[in-house]
């Protein structure tokens, strides 16, 4: 299983950019889930979001709900992560992550997914 993020960069204020998490190896429409997470240094990685291919389901951390969307393309093997009014607390390394576990009532926990992709930093600032 491999993942290659991309994606991320340096943008102003309540900008938009979107992620893209290349997959392959693992099957997007199983009853894994994939997820995304963020890093800022000397803070723990925090999930953000994760879903289901199997069902669509997704969840939302409360610091990214209503503004980040996740989503798939089983057939392009992809996972995205569209990012809209972006501030600069969103500035972080964020990495997608596959075959884990995705609840619906908390925050996916990184020590539950297998796979992971490199990071790819957004930086948020006028």
């Amino acid at each position: 299983v491999q993942l290659q993020a991309s994606g991320g960069g340096l943008v102003q204020p309540g900008a938009s950019l979107r992620l893209s998490c290349a997959v392959s190896g693992f099957n997007l429409e199983g009853n894994s889930a994939v997820g995304w997470f963020r890093q800022t240094p000397g803070q723990e990685r925090e999930g953000i979001s994760c879903m289901y291919g199997s069902d669509n389901s997704t969840y939302y951390a409360d610091s990214v709900k209503g503004r980040f969307t996740i989503s798939t393309d089983n057939a392009k093997k992809m996972v995205y992560l569209q990012m809209n009014n972006l501030k600069p607390e969103d500035t972080a390394v964020y990495y997608c992550a596959a075959d884990g576990v995705c609840y619906m009532d908390y925050d996916p926990m990184d020590h539950e997914y297998d796979r992971w992709g490199q990071g790819t930093q957004v930086t948020v600032s006028s």
